[in-house]
């Protein structure tokens, strides 16, 4: 079994430690059994969160035992983390465990030089303590999560959601999260920037936020979508609609239609027998062969890999 470990410093963010506690710990493999062990270890037996002074079962040594360790903010991410701490995490990382930061935790791996040289976010109101501290992390602000393979970092609160999310699918795809999201009450697929919450005016005085025309498509994008759809829908003329999709979530409107879909597709490929060319159909795509061509460029494989891979089997005696 797939063992996370939640890492608990002095001060640290109560919320952010519950998170991966919560989402990793009710996930469900499709017979039933628990997709994770998930433990909690601390630099003391008591550590302070906020008002909270949480008992730990586990000490710094447990980190040799994860598969995933997970790390999260503290208050005053100013504040050195014990010099054991970010020693175990260094020695976590040289073992090949993935490193995870949910908000200011991303100061903790930085400050153990697991981000030097890599591409790491944090919440977008510490953006720039983090560049400024840590001068060798190429910070971006405006993601919600960076999955750099071994280590992966995300934005405040409920990007932490998120983040474990997305770490459920890579471990046991898109089925697995799907259920694992509707268990967390979570949108499964909330990968724009941090800056899509922002509500901005739109045609004729009215305010829409880019996150209800995320949600729009979500909805709609198995239909037969224009450019022109998504902005009608949005109150946005074609190109002020493209400018704000590619500032909030560096894509544009129908390269994120296309991943909804694929992610759909994904979806069926594991939960049913439908073959391939009726998938692209029911997914929204124009035809089968544009299907195989875009499913191949976002999952890295083709349908049928795909399904051979994620695709639950009989247990046998």
């Amino acid at each position: 079994m797939h063992t996370v470990l939640v890492l608990a410093l002095p001060d640290t963010i109560a919320f952010d430690l519950a998170t991966p506690i919560e989402v990793f710990g009710r996930v469900r493999l499709p017979d039933g059994r628990a997709g994770y062990r998930v433990l909690v270890c601390g630099s003391e037996p008591t550590v302070d969160a906020g008002p909270l002074r949480l008992a730990v079962d586990h000490g710094l040594d447990a980190l040799a035992g994860a598969d995933t360790v997970i790390v999260p903010g503290r208050y005053d991410p100013a504040v050195p983390a014990p010099a054991a701490a970010l020693d175990a995490l260094r020695a976590a990382a040289a073992a090949g465990t993935r490193i995870a930061s949910i908000c200011v935790g991303a100061f903790t791996l930085a400050a153990a030089g697991l981000l030097d040289g890599r591409r790491a976010t944090t919440h977008w109101a510490a953006a720039e303590r983090l560049r400024a501290a840590f001068p060798a992390v190429r910070v971006d602000p405006e993601v919600l999560y960076v999955d750099a393979g071994q280590f992966v970092t995300s934005a405040g609160a409920t990007a932490g959601v998120d983040m474990c999310l997305h770490l459920v699918r890579r471990d046991y795809g898109a089925a697995v999260a799907a259920d694992a999201a509707r268990q967390a009450v979570a949108a499964l697929h909330r990968d724009g920037g941090q800056a899509q919450f922002i509500v901005r005016p739109g045609a004729g005085g009215t305010e829409i936020g880019l996150g209800a025309v995320l949600q729009w498509l979500e909805l709609h994008a198995c239909e037969g979508l224009t450019l022109a759809d998504v902005a009608a829908h949005a109150g946005l003329s074609v190109r002020t609609l493209n400018r704000r999709f590619h500032e909030e979530t560096g894509r544009t409107p129908m390269q994120w239609v296309t991943a909804v879909r694929v992610r759909r597709a994904q979806e069926l490929l594991e939960s049913t027998d439908h073959g391939v060319d009726r998938i692209a159909h029911l997914v929204g795509f124009a035809s089968p062969a544009h299907f195989r061509v875009q499913f191949k460029r976002i999952s890295g494989v083709a349908p049928q890999a795909y399904r051979s891979t994620f695709r639950p089997r009989p247990r046998t005696a």
